[in-house]
């Protein structure tokens, strides 16, 4: 489940996604797979190899991406989602977020 973002964040992320750039999307999240996290990044992009090249610069794998027919995604939590938000000099989800 999905908290702490507004339809207009889930709409603009979408829009980005759809047009071929690479987008970041934070927002909390309950799992019981992994009970120490509280947020995940979704990193989308409708052109699949240009998300695959974006994430073999962070050692991510292509199987690990979401294939979702719309919007493929990476789904980033832990120590790797804040080290590549801070990398992508993503502050103002680090910050909105307490990352």
């Amino acid at each position: 489940m999905a908290f702490g973002i507004n339809r207009a964040e889930l709409y603009m992320w979408k829009e980005l996604v759809y047009q071929g750039k690479v987008a970041f999307l934070t927002h909390y999240w309950l799992d019981p797979r992994f009970p120490n996290c509280k947020t995940v990044t979704k990193v989308g992009c409708s052109d699949l190899d240009k998300l695959i090249e974006w994430g073999k610069q962070y050692g991510l794998d292509p199987c690990w991406i979401h294939l979702d027919p719309r919007f493929p995604h990476y789904d980033l939590f832990g120590e790797r989602q804040k080290h590549i938000l801070m990398e992508e000099e993503q502050w103002e989800q680090i910050s909105k977020f307490n990352l």
